[in-house]
């Protein structure tokens, strides 16, 4: 039996293309929430929503229909923003050592402490994002599906189209890499 979003995918390839709006209002909550994972400003996110529906629209011919249209969408949006990320890289950098007050604060009390890291969630979040900024694009995507979207490794291995070794390797580099640049932070602060 054929779904809804089967239905609306016949129509648009039968060229009544004004079908696709049905499938955009359908998913576009959905595609914002992943895009905002990935981009700060709301018009990076805009863009990257745009062109996820425009690649949606201008290979809807390649959608097979063995998985629901909605899983082939969001593999489709992971690697727009993963392009996204490796586009932007240079210019989404922080520099480390101008780190507010209030993060150097909840650093400290952290290193004290790392039982009472609840405390200053704010200060951790912005910390988090200028870390994540730091790291390379695949790194920045993997952390982001597994340790803020709760993504398994099977999970992100197929929306990303890496194999579950790869997935693994990453995640692991990755955290590592985080580690290593808050050591370096930690050495130039505190020590």
């Amino acid at each position: 039996m054929a779904t809804v979003d089967d239905q609306l995918i016949k129509a648009v390839l039968r060229g009544e293309t004004e079908c696709f709006e049905a499938l955009i209002t359908k998913y576009q909550p959905r595609v914002f929430a992943m895009a905002r994972r990935y981009a700060r400003r709301e018009s990076e996110v805009e863009d990257i929503v745009q062109e996820v529906f425009l690649k949606a629209f201008q290979k809807l011919a390649t959608f097979r229909g063995e998985a629901p249209f909605e899983h082939w969408l969001m593999r489709l949006g992971t690697r727009t923003c993963y392009d996204f990320l490796r586009k932007h890289q240079k210019n989404r950098e922080m520099p480390l050592t101008d780190i507010t007050e209030e993060e150097e604060s909840w650093l400290e009390r952290y290193a004290a402490s790392p039982e009472s890291g609840a405390e200053g969630a704010d200060a951790a979040r912005t910390l988090v994002t200028r870390l994540m900024a730091n790291l390379k694009p695949e790194a920045q995507m993997v952390i982001t599906m597994m340790e803020i979207e709760e993504k398994s490794v099977k999970e992100v291995a197929k929306l990303t189209g890496w194999f579950e070794s790869k997935v693994k390797v990453r995640a692991f580099r990755a955290r590592n890499e985080m580690r290593k640049i808050l050591e370096r932070i930690a050495k130039d602060k505190f020590l």
